[in-house]
């Protein structure tokens, strides 16, 4: 009898963890879906690859960390205040790094190697600032407690994060689709030089761009720094690995692709590590990104392509 009401339980354990780890894995490549739309955007309007996007993330981090040990910030005030910060910091470095070369209509590797030297300073001068050990948000900054739900374990923080995520892409796809604003930006991605003959101010436009990308990666750094309680100037590294991935796999400049994209590596790392071998799930966006590359190098919804003039 004993064996007989053991096997169905035994039989379940394996499911429910399996629907766990799902669920984790969801909640993670939310995370990793807000921080390449920014990217995605950057790219996809302004025809760059901004290197420097990795940086947005760390001090988004970073300034959220301030205003909590420092200001005695609660974390839903903290979350959008270092997101507008990180979204102001976009806007200055893009002034700094890259206006003079839109202007002067310069090749892509220009851009690509002024932001490697850029971020490579930015790292070098955040480091020298708060240094380089791993920091911590202030303890109860949102409560440990977990909603158990159908047998699933959500904290609050991963609620926060799917929230966060749903509104901030919301009000993005909002923006982009549903204003003249969105319309100008849109007119922009595909023909810069006609956008300007319209009336459109394109410095104007890229600084918006700007802005919009470093708030996302920002909230990003937020969010993941809350999640895992670990912040450190280098943490947008590895971001920007994942970032390359899900927009590569995606299709570049392809938001609904970006969204799709980093929820499925969120998933797959997730399972890596618990399935298989956690020092394994740094090389799952690697393999991803060759096989998508070997097969489909468009990515999985590339038709949408940028356009040059």
């Amino acid at each position: 009898m004993h064996d007989l009401r053991a096997g169905p339980y035994l039989c379940l354990v394996p499911r429910t963890m399996l629907a766990q780890q799902l669920v984790n894995g969801v909640l993670l490549g939310a995370t990793y879906a807000l921080f390449a739309l920014g990217f995605t955007l950057t790219f996809g309007v302004l025809r760059v690859v901004n290197l420097t996007y990795g940086f947005y993330f760390t001090a988004g981090a970073f300034l959220a960390l301030w205003l909590t040990r420092h200001l005695g910030a609660p974390i839903w005030v903290a979350l959008p205040v270092a997101s507008v910060g990180a979204g102001l910091i976009a806007v200055v470095i893009d002034f700094l790094l890259l206006t003079r070369l839109r202007r002067k209509n310069a090749p892509e590797l220009a851009s690509l190697m002024v932001t490697i030297g850029g971020v490579l300073a930015l790292y070098a001068g955040m480091t020298a600032w708060v240094g380089p050990d791993v920091q911590r948000l202030p303890p109860g900054l949102i409560s440990a407690e977990a909603y158990d739900i159908a047998g699933l374990r959500i904290t609050q923080a991963q609620i926060l994060i799917l929230v966060a995520t749903a509104v901030l892409v919301a009000a993005l796809l909002f923006l982009l689709r549903g204003t003249r604003l969105g319309l100008a930006l849109r007119a922009m991605a595909e023909r810069p030089d006609a956008a300007g003959l319209m009336g459109i101010n394109t410095g104007r436009a890229a600084a918006l761009v700007s802005f919009l990308s470093g708030l996302l990666a920002g909230a990003g750094g937020v969010l993941i720094g809350l999640n895992f309680n670990a912040i450190q100037p280098f943490m947008g590294e590895s971001m920007m690995l994942r970032g390359f991935v899900v927009i590569i796999v995606g299709g570049l400049g392809d938001i609904r692709g970006a969204l799709i994209a980093g929820l499925l590596l969120g998933v797959l790392e997730v399972l890596t590590a618990g399935y298989l071998a956690s020092s394994l799930k740094e090389a799952v966006a690697f393999m991803i990104l060759v096989a998508v590359l070997w097969t489909r190098p468009q990515g999985l919804f590339g038709t949408s392509t940028v356009r040059r003039a």
